[in-house]
Order: structure tokens, then sequence, then C-alpha cells
């Protein structure tokens, strides 16, 4: 791969659609940054693979860190808690910064690399269980919020037209990254060789990221693919079909003016529900597994299952957003993922392992594809200019979900796991029908989308 940071000086005109929306047109991905823009895909998506063990293979070394340092499970599943609360924090003021141009992509990325490596070697050296909430929960949690937000939200820029399938695919990363090292931490690292274990996955990981981060390139405010006319139905059956469903924002939406919508706080707590049920999932699969009998290596197939279906649900719910529409594939997601655990609970009362691998792999799916969800329903919204800020108000939902892990031990003392994962269950299926009150702010409450009569007019 080649690449330069020299851009072309390729023309380009501003053309202006009925709603006043304003379109950059001229320019294809070549003239801005040298290079397809299908690396805008390929590359976020390793970024996030680089972030994402930190989350989901976490749990599958809490017994080893519990053994090691002597930490209580408790303090362990906190600094979970923590790790997700510093990432969604940092969402909303990167996002700020990365679209005010003092925080580039590349530098938010070499940003994240570092908190990925101080995480990793806080864990494996931290004298003491306050310093390593500090090195994991709050570095790493902010390193990752960087690479997070940065990557979801460069995807979407270069793929305005159809965004769902690349986001999803992009934002699958973050959870089937995890695979192998759910199994190393798991099934190989013990006490005798945490540390080095856990230094070298911290040292492949914030490389993997640096080296992604080094080639990011946003375009220009207001791009538009120039094989797309952004006036009239497309060429491209694809982008046809998924401008139909999912019609571009009728502006760029500032942050302010998004939040008077009220269509950011209705996201925000539909996420905040769904991702909590997630995290939830995650934090107490291995521990629900074990007390029904299943051996470790079965426990942490389960874990590696739900993982990979999490991720490649991404992708598919994505690809299947721009067929059918955003919405109808979210409620579809949060039924899901509210009857998986019910599934699961189930499933590990009777002691039945093929049920409960069924189960796991189906919340996989469900906790995983609200996330690119909900990142291009923001887009589709707010529009692209403001959609690391936009979708950083959103995704700080994170804030309250992450609770799932910490408040999730609560739950489960006082009530057990069948009252714990009931619970789990009605909060997505509510979150699901809060989502049937989301509609497209500026349009009318017919999803028919009229030609525009008006012709091209050049600002």
């Amino acid at each position: 791969m080649t690449t330069t940071d020299l851009r072309t000086s390729a023309s380009y005109r501003e053309v202006t659609d009925a709603n006043g929306r304003v379109y950059r047109v001229g320019e294809t991905d070549i003239d801005i940054m040298g290079r397809k823009r299908r690396w805008m895909v390929i590359l976020p998506w390793i970024g996030m693979m680089g972030i994402s063990s930190a989350e989901y293979a976490f749990a599958s070394a809490e017994d080893t860190l519990h053994e090691a340092h002597h930490w209580s499970s408790g303090s362990i599943y906190w600094m979970m808690t923590a790790w997700v609360f510093c990432q969604a924090a940092v969402a909303f003021p990167a996002g700020r910064l990365r679209e005010s141009g003092r925080l580039p992509a590349r530098w938010a990325m070499m940003l994240g690399s570092a908190g990925t490596l101080l995480g990793y070697l806080s864990l494996a050296f931290a004298p003491h269980v306050t310093l390593a909430f500090i090195g994991f929960g709050v570095f790493s949690g902010m390193g990752a919020g960087m690479v997070y937000a940065t990557c979801v939200n460069m995807v979407g820029k270069w793929y305005p037209e159809r965004r769902g399938g690349k986001t999803g695919f992009v934002n699958g990363g973050f959870a089937y990254g995890s695979v192998p090292f759910v199994f190393i931490f798991h099934g190989y690292m013990d006490t005798s060789n945490f540390r080095w274990v856990l230094v070298s996955a911290g040292v492949f990981l914030a490389a993997t990221v640096a080296i992604a981060g080094f080639y990011f390139r946003d375009p220009p405010k207001n791009w538009w693919p120039a094989a797309v006319d952004p006036l009239n139905p497309p060429a491209d059956p694809r982008a046809r079909r998924s401008l139909e469903k999912n019609p571009p924002a009728v502006k760029q939406y500032s942050p302010m003016e998004a939040w008077k919508t009220g269509r950011v706080a209705l996201m925000w707590f539909c996420l905040a529900c769904t991702s909590g049920v997630n995290i939830f999932g995650i934090a107490f699969k291995v521990d629900i597994g074990e007390e029904a009998g299943f051996a470790a290596g079965i426990v942490a197939t389960a874990m590696s299952l739900k993982a990979i279906v999490n991720g490649t649900g991404r992708g598919v719910i994505g690809w299947l957003s721009d067929l059918y529409g955003r919405k109808q594939c979210l409620l579809y997601v949060c039924a899901i993922l509210g009857l998986a655990q019910f599934g699961i609970i189930w499933s590990a009362e009777i002691k039945n392992l093929p049920l409960f691998l069924v189960f796991s792999a189906v919340s996989g799916f469900g906790g995983g594809a609200i996330f690119p969800m909900f990142a291009a329903l923001t887009a589709d919204y707010f529009g692209e200019n403001n959609n690391a800020t936009n979708y950083g108000m959103v995704y700080s939902s994170k804030l309250v979900s992450g609770l799932g892990a910490g408040m999730g031990s609560v739950v489960v003392a006082a009530w057990g796991y069948s009252g714990a994962f009931t619970l789990a269950g009605c909060i997505s299926i509510f979150a699901g029908f809060m989502a049937l009150f989301l509609r497209p702010p500026g349009r009318p409450k017919d999803k028919r989308v009229t030609p525009n009569p008006r012709p091209l007019s050049e600002g």
C-alpha cells in the first residue's frame, strides 16, 4: 500500500438539494488521499481488533489475575466497569477535538495505542489494585475510546451512500479480534507466565493500532463520492436501495441542534439498556457456565463463540440494514438480545450444553449488532460533518451501561443468576419498545422519498 500526504488539486463543486444540504462532489478518494477508500474500511477494522481483547477477553483473565495478585473478584469486575466508563466518557470530547482539527485521526490512534500498552502493563505489574484501576480502567479505557470513536466515524465519512454494511464490518473487529486472547487468557495463561503473556499481548495489540492508525485520513467536510449523484437515484443498485431505505440527513446537524430534536436522548437510553445487557453477558457468561458444571474449556469456547458471532453479527446486521432499513433491524436486534438472556439461564438450569452454546451465540449476535445500528443511525439522522461529536453523545450511554459488570455482580449476589439474566432480558425488550419512537428529524412521517425537482445548484 502506498500513500501520500499531499492532496491533488482536483476540481470540485458544491451542490445543494431541496432541503438546503450541501454536497461536495467531483473529488475521488484517490484525489484526496492517494489510495482507494476501501482502505478506510480495512485499516479501521484492524484498529478495532487491536482494542477488542481489553473488553471481551478480560473476563477470561479474571481467575488468573485473582490468584496472581490476590485481587478480589469484585474489584476485578469493577475494574472492567471503569474501563467501559472511561471508554465511553472520552467519546464526546474526542469527537469535539477531532472535528475542530486539533486532534487528527492519526494522533487519536497513537494515543489509543499508548493507552492499550499501558493497560496491559498495569495488569502485569501493578503492585496494588488501585494502580491497575488507573492504568487499565482509566488509561486503557480512554485509549480504547479514542480508537473506537475514530474508527467508527472514519468509515461512515468515506461511505455516506451505504454505510451500514461497512460500519458493521468495522464494528465487528471490536468483538472477534478478541477470540485468540479468550483462549490464551483462559486456557494458557496462569500464575507462572501471566506477566510475559500480558506484556506480549499489549505490545502486539498496541503496535497493531499504531500501524493501522498511521494511514488514517479524513475526507473534506460535506464530501460525497464522485461516482454517486447525491440529488438523483444512483445507478448502483446497492447504493440506490440503501439510500431509499436510509435516506441521508436533511442537513448537517450541530451537536446542539441534534440534541434539541430529542432523538439523541432516545437513542442514548436505548443504547444504554442494550449495551448494559451485552456487557453483563460478557462479564458473567463464564461464571454461569462454570456454575452449571460445564468444563472450563467449554466455557471458553462459549465465550469465543459469543465473540465471533458478536463480531460477524455486526457486519451482517449492517448489511441487512442497508437492504431493509436501520430502524427495522434495530427492533429485531433488541428482541433477539432480550430473548437470548432467557435462553441462557434456561439452558444453564437444565445443564444442556448445546443449548447453552446456541443461546450464547444468539446473545452475542444481538449484543454486537446494536452498536453499528446506532452508529449508522446517528449519521443517517444528523449527517457526517459532526458525526464524531453526535455519536459521542449517543455512545456516552456506556457511562451507565458499563455498570452491567459491577452492578451485575450486586444483582447476582441478591437475586442469583436466574433473576439477573431475567432482568437483563426484560431490559433489552423494553429498549426495543422505546426504539419504536425513533424517526429521522426534519422528515415527514410518510416514509416515501419523492424525487428532488430542483436542478443542481452550484454554491
